[in-house]
């Protein structure tokens, strides 16, 4: 059976991949030979400036989910790639880099320092940064969200993927948006905005006070999201949030997802990635299907 898969000019052996932020950037994993099978690997969202990650606690369980205000705490691209890339690029599996600039002049320094290094499939563009100047995230604007995708995409040597925020009045005109400004992808969802009170206290009970929600809880509504988004664009969907097994995952591709990206299952089972795509090949064998783009966006309605 044929599960390869196209974002652009990048190809992948599978549609498998993992979440930015879910694994971090990779340390503990070089050392399994399973990571080699995956599609690709997303590291941890890399800023230009290294950063601390927001106060503790950073983590709350919620029913069927989990809420989390980790933040962005990374070395900064300078000591990424120096430190972390060349390790990273002899696990031999394609890399998705996450970048997120806080101006767009950011964003265009990141992108360059990127286009040095090379051994990088794509650029995932982490759009859920402030806006300048407005109280709303660029994924939030579709001008501001315009106009990172195109500065990126101008000067990109790798296929640049939009990650969007579903925080949003309707996540189809922003995925738009982002095709028409060059987006070679596109990357749904990311965490829906939430917060914990602790009623003993009366107090969030994280540091940051809100975080974003991740975990089986959203499925539906991602699933939805996308659904939604595939039937208006025609550039690839990595689809995400609350997979945890190669069902969820089946769900996001009959809904019109190229890729899927497994991400806080990996805190509950690091195997999960694996399993998700050795579920994937056996539905394909059980219901003899011989090519993976038979069944993306295949939903009989």
């Amino acid at each position: 059976m044929n599960i390869t898969v196209k974002i652009g000019n990048a190809g992948f052996q599978n549609p498998v991949t993992v979440a930015s932020g879910t694994f971090g950037h990779s340390e503990k994993y070089y050392n399994l030979q399973e990571v080699k099978k995956l599609g690709a690997i997303i590291p941890k969202t890399v800023t230009l400036k290294a950063q601390e990650g927001n106060p503790p606690p950073r983590i709350a369980e919620t029913p069927s989910g989990m809420l989390n205000a980790i933040g962005l705490e990374n070395p900064g691209a300078d000591r990424f790639i120096e430190d972390k890339l060349p390790a990273l690029k002899k696990i031999g599996v394609p890399l998705v880099i996450s970048i997120l600039g806080h101006t767009d002049e950011e964003f265009r320094i990141l992108a360059e320092k990127f286009n040095a290094v090379g051994g990088i499939s794509a650029l995932e563009l982490n759009l859920s940064c402030p806006n300048l100047g407005k109280k709303v995230l660029v994924a939030q604007d579709p001008e501001a969200t315009c106009r990172v995708v195109r500065l990126v995409k101008d000067i990109s040597k790798y296929p640049v993927i939009a990650k969007l925020s579903p925080n949003v009045t309707d996540i189809v005109t922003i995925a738009k948006t982002a095709e028409e400004a060059g987006a070679d992808a596109l990357s749904l969802i990311n965490t829906f905005s939430g917060m914990v009170i602790d009623i003993k206290t009366r107090k969030s009970v994280l540091g940051n006070v809100t975080g974003g929600l991740s975990g089986p809880a959203i499925r539906p509504m991602a699933v939805y999201m996308v659904y939604k988004t595939a039937k208006e664009v025609k550039i690839p969907i990595i689809a995400m949030g609350g997979i945890m097994t190669a069902e969820d995952a089946l769900q996001y591709i009959i809904a019109g997802a190229t890729m899927v990206a497994v991400g806080t299952a990996n805190f509950i089972n690091p195997q999960a990635p694996l399993d998700v795509l050795n579920g994937i090949k056996a539905y394909m064998k059980k219901n003899k299907i011989e090519d993976i783009k038979e069944i993306i966006g295949n939903i009989l309605t």
